[in-house]
């Protein structure tokens, strides 16, 4: 029996994909693209991908999407192929895009790996820290031929970047305990992006020496670590129920001195521009923190 994929490798083989390419970039993850030109029609595999190729100027450009693709308001009647972690791989290759941009620690990498063998481009995207989602806006913008765009987009990210930098890293240090979720609990470690937000605001993640990048972890675990402040974010627009069940933990600092705060998920939780958005926000709390506990 032949298999859906074999049948769809057989339908792009009639795709012509030019070998002398015109342009040639390397991904994030250290792989080099090359493309004949700029891409016209492109796909996007997170809904942070979506969201920075509209700040860098190619929106028009993307034929396809995944689900939560929600900002710009025009993203939301872009053509949906599934979910970022199990896209639909026969609604990518219907839409004969010459471009397909991934998110390495979010798509699956047989997933991934079985676009590249159906010989369709592949630009992967990782971005770590902040000043990573400077450089996204500019590799999309070349890749999409609006360099003009994302560059100006780019330049306006360094200087606000700059600009909290000199306001927020340099305050008096408060130890920070990022909660994603409730059950399970789970936080970030030193390497995700938001870890790079709390180092923005002069802060210091509790967790930051564990191997994993959104790690499960234990209440008793972070009680022992005694956070300063406790932010976290959930899943909607509402600072989530759940924050308030570390009131009953009053031998924390964070509890003691009601340092337990909320940043909207859309705004953090995201590699995209409006991060600095969430990271203002973000930083206003420390300050908050810092006056109740004496360190102006």
């Amino acid at each position: 029996m032949i298999s859906r994929f074999a049948i769809l490798l057989a339908a792009l083989a009639t795709v012509s994909f030019p070998v002398a390419a015109e342009l040639a970039i390397t991904d994030d993850t250290g792989n080099q693209l090359k493309l004949a030109g700029p891409a016209q029609r492109i796909v996007s595999l997170a809904p942070h991908v979506t969201e920075t190729l509209f700040a860098a100027g190619a929106g028009e450009r993307i034929v396809g999407t995944v689900d939560y693709s929600d900002f710009p308001e025009a993203a939301k009647s872009l053509p949906r192929v599934g979910g970022y972690s199990r896209f639909d791989l026969e609604a990518v290759a219907a839409l004969k895009p010459d471009l397909v941009i991934g998110w390495e620690s979010g798509n699956a990498p047989a997933s991934i790996a079985k676009l590249r063998r159906l010989g369709l481009p592949v630009y992967l995207t990782q971005a770590n820290r902040i000043e990573d989602i400077a450089k996204s806006l500019q590799d999309f913008g070349r890749l999409a031929g609006t360099e003009a765009t994302a560059n100006a987009a780019a330049a306006r990210f360094r200087a606000r970047y700059a600009q909290l930098a000199a306001r927020y890293s340099k305050r008096p240090q408060l130890r920070v305990f990022y909660q994603i979720w409730k059950q399970p609990l789970m936080t970030i470690n030193g390497k995700q992006i938001i870890s790079d937000v709390i180092r923005l605001c002069g802060g210091e993640n509790i967790f930051a020496d564990l191997p994993v990048l959104t790690p499960k972890i234990t209440v008793e675990g972070v009680i022992a670590s005694n956070p300063d402040v406790i932010i976290a974010s959930g899943m909607g627009d509402a600072r989530p129920e759940w924050l308030d069940d570390w009131k009953r933990w009053t031998s924390m600092t964070a509890v003691a001195q009601d340092n337990l705060y909320f940043v909207p998920p859309q705004l953090i939780q995201r590699h995209i521009p409006r991060i600095l958005d969430g990271a203002e926000q973000f930083c206003q709390h420390l300050e908050t923190a810092r006056a109740k506990l004496g360190k102006k």
